[in-house]
């Protein structure tokens, strides 16, 4: 559709956004007529979303199918025999929608696509010569989120590219892995976002490492540590950093003293007189539950313990803070008055920032009492507890690679890559013959972007008071254009406008609807087309009309016989593909 008439299109705008909507995004979208919710993360696109993502979808096949990538549309509805074959089945908790079909079979709603693309290629792939294969899709996902929120952004219901690519060893996951960095970098490039790929955590996927691509934006879930300095990004859940060395004095006897704290039970307290101990001098002991055993996480009292981090370093699934009662079971004490000193119930991991400290405070295990002089390599590391990296980073500490500071803020994730090596095809048998005859499972890697949250994140990228402002490659139309007033020699000169840019190749919404300018300036702004075009009495009487990029503030007379020439210049600027194409 070259050309479309405002009139008989279905945009329907709206003046104020839904009350609970707090991205912009969200917003924005819902009041410029792109979206509307069905239920609790279920969104209907509506014309003017399904232009958008169409467009995000063909540069994601075409920047795909450039690196030799081949297109497959698999089932959303799973038989669950490959998940419980992968282990996935029984590790993954209630995100997962499962079902019961009319004979009692379990399946699911995909989440991802690993065990069926592996099982694909199981069955398929016999030897080396017929790799490095690449396959993806871009299908229908399914997430039991147990918050949806945000529009787009969190759903229950999602559009997602998920790549695979199967190779014969190590060095090949290297080069795809590379091929599809670079992908990525080109396909948001052209989406017309501002990115930054990170070091991230992979999570239920697993794998030997993985590339977050982000868009820092209020609106985002996730926490990037970066530096100014451009050497290091990393999402928190991964993310380290340098922080001072903290001097301690030698410990003044061979163990602990106990001391009484009488309702003492956080780290703020016992700050405070008459015990006046700093929080960088505590042990904060905390204890989870990781796939249904106990685990004590150690860190300074001042900071923070990642999740994320706590799973890594367990090779856990699932986790969640101990319950009162299993605490009490553990430890023997209420938390607040717990330590790992001489702990030996559960497995006892201590941040890595405590390696060398000495003369630290500590829960006694009794509630009411603590544990001063500790050292925590004589009273911890040496009586069996671990090693990790456990703390969250903050702004303001150092970066890991250069002399730089850390910046720390929100971001939203876009894309992510993933090494996944053979953590899938091993569980489900799928094998190659290398050259020597040798029988090896298949290298995979697997690759994600949310074709929704590209939309999402270009809104709230680029937007001002008014409403959306979407950059010409995803925009639902490149230009608009409208009359100022009623007469007929206006319309006339609109039709004109709208074929020249027609014939130019430029997409065109044409504002013919009976309406005072006003409404039809608005409703340009909110729905965001890039390139307005205005007719009006005092231009045309010049031969002249109105051109306006959504973005400048600036507007410019131009003759009405230019204008096909002009956007077609304007065009080849915004959009290098686009003189190619014609």
């Amino acid at each position: 559709m070259q050309v479309a008439r405002y009139s008989r299109l279905f945009i329907p705008t709206l003046k104020d956004p839904p009350a609970d909507a707090t991205a912009v995004s969200h917003q924005l979208l819902v009041r410029g007529g792109f979206i509307r919710q069905l239920a609790a993360g279920s969104y209907s696109h509506l014309p003017l979303a399904k232009r958008t993502l169409t467009k995000i979808e063909a540069i994601v096949a075409e920047e795909m199918d450039a690196i030799g990538g081949q297109r497959f549309h698999l089932p959303a509805l799973h038989p669950a025999d490959l998940w419980k074959e992968s282990g996935r089945w029984f590790d993954i908790g209630d995100e997962m929608f499962r079902l019961k079909d009319r004979r009692g079979s379990d399946h699911c709603l995909g989440m991802t696509h690993e065990e069926i693309f592996a099982a694909i290629a199981r069955d398929e792939l016999r030897t080396y010569r017929q790799l490095p294969q690449v396959w993806y899709q871009i299908q229908t996902k399914f997430r039991d989120e147990p918050r949806p929120k945000s529009g787009v952004l969190r759903t229950r219901e999602f559009t997602m590219k998920d790549a695979y690519s199967f190779t014969v060893d190590q060095a090949g996951l290297d080069a795809a892995y590379e091929d599809q960095r670079g992908v990525y970098e080109r396909i948001f490039t052209r989406c017309g976002l501002q990115f930054v790929m990170v070091q991230a955590h992979s999570g239920m996927m697993g794998g030997s490492g993985s590339a977050e691509f982000m868009v820092r934006t209020e609106a985002g879930e996730d926490l990037v540590a970066a530096c100014p300095n451009r050497d290091y990004a990393a999402n928190l859940e991964t993310a380290t950093s340098r922080i001072p060395e903290e001097p301690d004095e030698p410990p003044t006897s061979s163990s602990p003293e106990k001391f009484p704290t009488p309702g003492v039970v956080t780290i703020e307290a016992l700050g405070r007189p008459p015990y006046s101990v700093a929080p960088r001098r505590q042990l904060k002991t905390l204890v989870y539950m990781v796939d249904d055993k106990p685990i004590v996480a150690v860190v300074r009292g001042d900071h923070s313990l990642n999740e994320a981090k706590l799973q890594t370093a367990t090779a856990g699934v699932n986790i969640r803070p101990a319950r009162s009662d299993e605490i009490v079971a553990l430890m023997g004490a209420q938390a607040g008055s717990l330590g790992a000193v001489d702990f030996t119930g559960a497995t006892v991991l201590v941040d890595r920032a405590l390696e060398r400290r000495a003369n630290m405070v500590t829960g006694a295990n009794e509630d009411g009492f603590h544990l001063r002089g500790v050292d925590v390599g004589r009273d911890l590391l040496a009586r069996g507890a671990t090693l990790a990296d456990l703390r969250s980073v903050a702004a303001g500490e150092g970066c890991p690679r250069c002399d730089g500071t850390l910046d720390v803020f929100k971001a939203l994730e876009v894309g992510h890559i993933f090494k996944l090596g053979t953590i899938y095809s091993t569980p489900l048998g799928a094998t190659v013959l290398t050259a020597e005859g040798k029988e090896v499972p298949l290298v995979m890697g697997s690759y994600g972007i949310g074709m929704e949250r590209i939309m999402a994140a270009a809104v709230e990228l680029h937007h001002d008071e008014q409403g959306m402002i979407w950059p010409f490659s995803i925009a639902p139309f490149q230009a608009t254009v409208l009359t100022l007033d009623k007469e007929p020699e206006l319309a006339r000169a609109a039709e004109e406008v709208v074929d020249q840019l027609a014939r130019a190749g430029v997409e065109v919404l044409f504002d013919d609807r009976d309406e005072r300018p006003g409404v039809k300036f608005k409703d340009a702004d909110l729905v965001g087309i890039p390139l307005r075009i205005a007719v009006g009495q005092r231009g045309l009487a010049e031969g002249k009309v109105e051109w306006k990029l959504r973005r400048d503030q600036a507007v410019e007379l131009i003759p009405l016989a230019d204008v096909g020439s002009k956007a077609q210049a304007l065009l080849r600027a915004e959009l290098p593909d686009w003189a190619v194409a014609r």
